[in-house]
């Protein structure tokens, strides 16, 4: 993909998970959960390829993740609401500023800035001067209720994201 492609992708994400459960408190991934283990090629909570819709929601049901049914638009859902029958992907998303994992609303806050504007300010030239942004992800690719793939993504802002 190319790199403004990959911003576009990446703040529609963040955009559509910024403006659902607001006022709702998430957990947030370390870094090191975006990383598979070498040698099991699963996730820092345990979930591997092959694994079901129950061993995923056990381990990440209280994080707000994005879903994607039939390779339409990203969705937050509740696993309820999931029809596994057709290929899913779910996407479990983090900002991390100067390494640490960052809550939306409580950066909003602190900055006194808009949800809207979260976006361009992290992204800005004056903003990534100062502090190292990076977004990762885990992309978990499903058919008929299993998983198939685990990608871990990961983009520097401070590289490929500034303005």
């Amino acid at each position: 993909m190319k790199k403004k492609t990959i911003i576009i992708l990446f703040s529609l994400i963040l955009n559509l998970g910024l403006f659902t459960g607001c006022g709702e408190s998430t957990p947030l991934l370390s870094a090191d959960d975006f990383e598979l283990d070498a040698l099991t090629n699963k996730t820092s909570l345990g979930v591997g390829v092959g694994d079901t819709t129950e061993t995923f929601f056990n381990a990440y049901g209280e994080y707000r993740f994005f879903t994607s049914i039939d390779n339409g638009d990203y969705q937050v859902l509740v696993p309820e609401e999931i029809s596994f029958d057709s290929p899913v992907t779910i996407l479990l998303p983090t900002f991390f500023i100067d390494g640490l994992p960052m809550e939306p609303d409580a950066f909003c806050e602190e900055n006194n800035i808009e949800k809207a504007e979260l976006i361009s300010y992290l992204s800005s030239a004056d903003y990534l001067n100062l502090h190292t942004v990076e977004y990762r992800y885990l992309a978990f690719t499903w058919e008929n209720g299993t998983i198939t793939d685990i990608r871990p993504m990961y983009m520097n802002y401070n590289e490929d994201g500034a303005n």
